[in-house]
């Protein structure tokens, strides 16, 4: 019930909660005082056991206490005649109840700050602490381009030719019968031979050649920039970011 009435707004939770301190008050003054006396002695002992434990509960009780004093001492006064001597009785009593209440908060609060929290960081932690990943450092090595016109020196040892044709471009011819067409005589190889590259004749793209996995993408408006291992990475022009294969076929389908 408490958490849905800390969530009800502020002009219900007004009214509402005069309205519930008004029968509380009603609850001690109209029966018996010696009724809400055991009551009142109760609050105060939750007050007192619970003030280093549990704190939500011993501001409750300090909360019934406090609202129910008044009402107690209203029906004090009353039994006492209610003449001046019972209000005189009932206003010293006031005093007792109210410097005890006033106590038992005392009490409250020091337990509430020997309550251990939670320690934060320093500012200078914060400022040192790493934020998201590790950063991962690439060395690309440079593509060493070569112009060919008949033979290629192929890493793996397999025969290799280019064939140039009419239109200006050629076409490569590799042993396990794979032929590459519409190409420049531009052209080279991975550090370990794993990948063929050569340019279009119009210098506007690179096509790359997975020779493991026998792919080939052909990437308009990509050049190879280097590689990152055995791996391509490729910009838009000289001056590009250099961009990882995955990410370039993230963005353009192979062909």
């Amino acid at each position: 019930m408490l958490p849905v009435f800390a969530q009800l707004p502020w002009y219900v939770r007004v009214p509402l909660g005069a309205l519930l301190a008004a029968l509380w008050i009603g609850a001690f003054a109209l029966p018996p005082w010696w009724l809400g006396l055991p009551a009142l002695l109760a609050l105060a002992l939750g007050v007192a056991a619970w003030a280093w434990r549990h704190h939500e509960w011993a501001l409750w009780c300090r909360r019934g206490l406090k609202w129910g004093l008044p009402g107690w001492l209203f029906a004090l006064q009353r039994a006492l005649g209610g003449d001046l001597l019972a209000w005189g009785a009932a206003l010293l009593g006031a005093l007792v109840g109210f410097s005890l209440v006033a106590l038992l908060e005392s009490m409250l609060d020091r337990g509430i700050r020997r309550t251990p929290s939670v320690v934060q960081p320093e500012w200078s932690e914060l400022a040192m602490a790493p934020v998201g990943p590790a950063a991962h450092i690439v060395e690309l090595e440079r593509m060493r381009w070569r112009d060919v016109d008949g033979d290629i020196d192929d890493p793996l040892g397999g025969p290799a030719t280019y064939r140039p044709g009419s239109d200006g471009s050629g076409s490569y011819h590799f042993g396990s019968r794979r032929i590459l067409d519409r190409l420049s005589p531009r052209c080279g190889f991975s550090p370990q031979g794993r990948w063929f590259v050569a340019s279009t004749p119009d210098g506007r793209g690179d096509l790359l050649w997975d020779r493991q996995a026998d792919k080939v993408h052909r990437l308009r408006g990509w050049q190879l920039y280097g590689w990152g291992g055995e791996q391509p990475w490729l910009a838009r022009g000289l001056d590009g970011v250099p961009t990882s294969l995955h990410e370039v076929l993230g963005d353009k389908p192979a062909a």
